[in-house]
């Protein structure tokens, strides 16, 4: 059994219509949430092994934030290659990048690629709102083996707006 954490960027300010889309910081919004869902990962004991984020200002900060309310105490492993990533890709990255010792590792990303993924583990649609947070447990051994249309389970989907 491994476990699929997928989290969203925070919520990102457009305040400096100037700056590339890439270097866009999180809002007001978007500090107060991503600390939240840090929390529930705390409270839940639900701490991944790994957090690995897009490069992004915006998903880079959130990971730091839900990182640190969460207890988490290793590296964030920062990856061009989840950088609006789609679903395949970063469904792609988690099974041929992690370490297959691993049981559990939380990806910081971007819709529309993020929330289709999200959708694809469901089987059913899921509003996946800046800052939502899903975990999956996936009826596999090996990372190697994960692939759309394995066994998953939906254990928890957190959105902000339902925390407050």
């Amino acid at each position: 059994m491994k476990n699929l954490m997928l989290l969203r960027h925070a919520k990102s300010s457009w305040k400096e219509g100037d700056l590339p889309d890439h270097d866009r910081p999180l809002n007001k919004r978007g500090i107060k949430t991503a600390p939240l869902m840090g929390h529930l990962i705390r409270d839940h004991e639900i701490v991944p092994e790994l957090i690995v984020s897009s490069t992004a200002v915006r998903a880079r900060t959130t990971a730091q934030a839900a990182a640190a309310a969460s207890g988490y105490s290793g590296e964030i492993t920062l990856t061009d290659e989840l950088y609006l990533a789609t679903a395949g890709e970063i469904l792609r990255f988690a099974r041929e990048r992690t370490d297959e010792t691993l049981g559990s590792i939380l990806l910081v990303g971007h819709n529309p690629g993020i929330e289709d993924l999200v959708n694809m583990l469901a089987g059913r649609r899921e509003p996946f709102p800046t800052a939502a947070l899903a975990v999956f447990e996936l009826d596999i051994e090996r990372w190697g083996e994960l692939e759309l249309g394995i066994p998953s389970k939906l254990r928890n989907l957190w959105r902000p707006r339902e925390q407050e």
